[in-house]
C-alpha cells in the first residue's frame, strides 16, 4: 500500500517508526479541551490475534482539585471469561450474534498492563475495581494511586506497555479469520468530572465498567498511533493517515493522526476493496470518504457512498458543521457481522449481505445511523453509560428524518414486493407495540434499564418523543433547538438538563405561552416518566336545533399521559373546523352549532402526537369505511404472498 492520494492535500510530514516529529495540525486552533493526548505504537500478530503495544499518555487535570489517583478502562477484559460483568449481563451475545464457544480457537479476549510508569519517576501499581456492581471477577476498570498528586491544571505523563488478545468477533471488536476490527483496545483514561460538569456536585472520576447495554464516555484528546501489520493488509483508522514505512518480516507500519476526538479504532484485512469519494459542504474544504468494501459487496458501494453523503449534507444543513476532513466507512464480512453497525470518531462500520435488493435499505440505514453518532457520540460526547438516549435516541430521530426525506417517508426502510415502511414509522411502531409501553423511562444508567427493553427505551421511544416535540413546536423551532444545543455544547459533555434548558429557552421565545412557561411538563412524562399517550374519538352526534344542526363530538383520554391535541371536524357541505383541547381531562365533549351535519372527525390530523399508541381510535365517521387495521392487514398479506413467490423463484 502507498500513500493515499489525498494525503498530499493536508500537507503532513512524518518520520517512522517513533514519534520524534509531530504531524502538522489538522485544525489551526484546538476545538476541544484536549485533556488526554496519546502516542501509541501497536503491532498486530494475525496468527495469534494478539497486540503488543506501547502507550504514552499526557493527561491534564481539568479541575481545581488535587488528583491523588487515576482511573482507566481496560475494555477488552470484558471478553476475558464468562464471569465478567459484560458476559454475565449479555449471556455472551450482542444483537443476536453469540460468542463461538464451540470453536477450536480461543474466542475470548483480554488486555494486561505490563508496566505503567510516571515519566522520569516511579513505577505505578494498580488494582482492579468494580464501581458499578462489585463483581470481583470484572477487570474492566483499574485505579492507579499516585504518590505525587496532580494539581489543578497540571499534567502527568505516563509510559505504559500492554499486551492484548483480541476476541473472536461477536460484539463490536475482535477478529474473524483475517479480518480485524480493533475497538476499545488500549488502556484508556476515564473522565474526571469537575464540580458542575453534568451532575457532579464535587469532582469525581466517571469510569464505569463495560456493560452489556452501554457504550462509552471519554475526554477529548490528540492521538498519534503507529500500527504494524502484515504488508498485504489494508488498514483504516480514526483520523488521517500520515505516513508509512516498510519493516522486516513482510510487515509495514502506518502512522495515523487524529485531533479533538474521544476515541481511536482501526481495521485491517487483506481483502478490502477501496472506493473513494468526496463531499463538498456549503463552506470549507471537501470531506474525503473512503469505503472499505468486501469484494462480494462491491455492487453496493454506491449505495453506501450515497447514504454517507446524504447524512453529511443533512447534518451540515440542519444541525451543524462536520469539522473533520475525512470519513471512513468499513463494510464487515458476513462472518464478522458482530462488528457491523458501530461508531468511532471519523470511522464507522456499516453492514450488509450479498445480493441485498435495493428496496431493502439496510446498508443505507446503518450508514446513516452510524454517521449520525459523529455528532452525538463524538462532537457532543454525551455519557453513553448514564444517558444513552442523548446519543442513540437523538441519532435515531435524525436517522428517521434523513432516511424519510432521502428515500421517501413511507418506504425509506423497506420498499419490497409491495410492502413499504418508513424509518420514523418503524421507530414509532417499535415503541407503541411494546407489550407494556409503560415499562419504564428512558432516563437512567443504561445497564439498569428494565431487562430486555434497552433498545426500545433508548432508541425508539426517544426518537418517537423527539418527533412528538417537533410536532408540537414545529420543524422550524425544532431545528433551532437542535442547532442551538449543538453549537452551545459541542466538545463539552452535555446532559439532560442542558438540553431541556435550551428547549425551555427557545419554545417560549418562539411560541409564547402556548404550552405554558416551560416544557418541563413534557419531559416529566416522556423522558423521566413512563406515561402512555392514547386519545380516542368516541362519539359523533347530529340533531336539528333552531333551524341549525347541533353536533357533539366526544374525545376521551385513555392513557395516563397528557398532550394538547387538535381535532379536525368535517361537515357534509365540505367545510372543516379545527378544534383544540389541552388534553388534560379524561373526557371532552365539543358542542357545535352549524348549518351542516358533521360527517367525520379526526384527532391529531397532522400526527403531531407521534407517541399516541393507537392511531386506529383517532377517527370516527358516520359514513361506512374500511378500518385502517383491515387495510394494513390486506397490504401485509399481499406482501407475504409476493415474498413467498419471490423465494420460490429464487430457490
Amino acid at each position: 500500500m502507498t500513500f493515499r492520494c489525498w494525503l498530499a492535500l493536508v500537507g503532513f510530514v512524518t518520520t517512522l517508526p517513533g514519534f520524534a516529529q509531530s504531524p502538522k495540525a489538522i485544525f489551526p486552533q484546538p476545538l476541544s479541551p484536549r485533556l488526554a493526548n496519546y502516542q501509541i505504537q501497536v503491532a498486530l500478530d494475525p496468527t495469534t490475534k494478539k497486540l503488543n503495544g506501547r502507550e504514552t499518555l499526557v493527561w491534564r487535570n481539568p479541575s481545581n482539585d488535587v488528583i491523588r489517583e487515576l482511573r482507566f478502562h481496560l475494555y477488552l477484559n470484558a471478553f476475558r471469561n464468562e464471569q465478567t460483568t459484560f458476559m454475565r449481563e449479555s449471556g455472551g451475545q450482542l444483537r443476536g450474534t453469540e460468542i463461538d464457544r464451540d470453536t477450536k480457537e480461543n474466542p475470548y479476549g483480554s488486555i494486561d498492563v505490563t508496566s505503567m510508569k510516571v515519566r522520569g519517576g516511579e513505577t505505578l501499581a494498580y488494582q482492579f475495581i468494580q464501581p458499578d456492581d462489585g463483581n470481583r471477577d470484572d477487570r474492566t476498570v483499574i485505579r492507579v494511586p499516585l504518590s505525587k498528586p496532580v494539581g489543578p491544571g497540571e499534567t502527568i505523563t505516563l509510559d505504559i506497555t500492554f499486551q492484548a488478545k483480541l476476541p473472536k468477533i461477536f460484539a463490536r471488536t475482535g477478529y474473524s479469520r483475517d479480518y480485524f476490527l480493533v475497538g476499545q483496545w488500549f488502556p484508556k483514561i476515564g473522565v474526571y468530572e469537575p464540580a458542575g460538569t453534568r451532575y457532579a456536585k464535587t469532582g469525581q472520576w466517571n469510569c464505569h465498567q463495560f456493560h452489556a447495554h452501554s457504550e462509552f464516555y471519554a475526554d477529548y484528546g490528540v492521538y498519534d498511533v503507529a500500527i504494524t501489520t502484515p504488508k498485504n493488509y489494508w488498514v483504516g483508522a480514526t483520523g488521517l493517515m500520515v505516513g508509512e514505512n516498510m519493516g522486516a518480516n513482510n510487515t509495514k507500519t502506518i502512522r495515523w493522526h487524529a485531533e479533538d476526538v474521544v476515541d481511536f479504532a482501526w481495521t485491517a484485512s487483506p481483502h478490502f476493496q477501496v472506493v473513494t469519494g468526496k463531499w463538498q459542504p456549503r463552506s470549507g474544504g471537501p470531506v474525503s470518504i473512503e469505503l472499505l468494501m468486501q469484494p462480494e459487496h462491491m455492487d453496493q458501494a454506491q449505495r453506501h457512498m450515497d447514504a454517507a453523503i446524504a447524512a453529511l449534507a443533512y447534518f451540515d444543513k440542519y444541525v451543524g458543521k462536520y469539522p473533520f476532513p475525512n470519513l471512513t466507512v468499513v463494510d464487515p464480512p458476513f462472518h464478522a457481522s458482530g462488528s457491523a453497525g458501530m461508531e468511532y470518531p471519523t470511522f464507522i462500520t456499516a453492514g450488509t449481505a450479498w445480493g441485498l435488493p435495493d428496496g431493502a435499505r439496510f446498508p443505507e440505514v446503518v450508514t446513516v445511523h452510524e454517521f449520525g453518532h459523529q455528532y452525538f457520540m463524538q462532537l457532543l460526547a454525551s455519557n453513553e453509560f448514564e444517558e444513552a438516549w442523548l446519543d442513540e435516541g437523538f441519532n435515531q430521530y435524525y436517522e428517521g428524518r434523513i432516511m424519510d426525506e432521502t428515500y421517501g417517508p413511507n418506504s425509506s426502510q423497506i420498499d419490497l414486493l409491495g410492502f413499504r415502511m418508513g424509518d420514523l414509522e418503524s421507530s414509532r411502531d417499535s415503541y407503541v407495540h411494546l407489550d407494556n409501553p409503560a415499562i419504564g423511562s428512558s432516563f437512567g444508567n443504561t445497564w439498569q434499564l428494565p431487562q430486555g427493553y434497552y433498545g426500545v427505551l433508548t432508541y425508539s421511544k426517544t426518537a418517537t418523543w423527539l418527533r412528538t416535540l417537533e410536532g408540537l413546536v414545529s420543524r422550524r423551532v425544532m431545528d433551532e433547538i437542535m442547532q442551538t444545543y449543538f453549537n452551545r455544547w459541542k466538545f463539552k459533555h452535555p446532559c439532560a438538563d442542558d438540553f431541556i434548558a435550551i428547549v425551555n429557552e427557545i419554545v417560549p421565545k418562539r411560541l409564547g405561552s402556548k404550552y405554558g412557561p416551560d416544557m418541563n411538563w413534557f419531559f416529566d412524562q416522556v423522558l423521566y416518566g413512563d406515561k402512555v399517550i392514547d386519545y380516542e374519538l368516541t362519539d359523533i352526534r347530529n340533531r336539528p336545533r333552531n333551524g341549525e344542526q347541533q353536533a357533539t363530538i366526544t374525545v376521551q383520554r385513555l392513557g395516563d399521559g397528557q398532550m394538547p391535541v387538535d381535532v379536525r371536524v368535517h361537515f357534509d357541505n365540505g367545510n372543516e373546523l379545527m378544534l383544540f383541547w389541552d388534553g388534560k381531562a379524561r373526557q371532552r365533549t365539543f358542542t357545535l352549532n352549524e348549518k351542516a351535519k358533521v360527517v367525520w372527525a379526526h384527532i391529531d390530523p397532522k400526527q403531531k402526537i407521534f407517541m399516541d399508541v393507537d392511531l386506529n381510535n383517532n377517527s370516527l365517521t358516520l359514513e361506512p369505511s374500511s378500518a385502517p387495521a383491515a387495510k394494513f392487514a390486506t397490504k401485509f398479506l399481499f406482501w407475504i404472498e409476493n415474498w413467498m413467490q419471490w423465494l420460490a423463484w429464487l430457490f
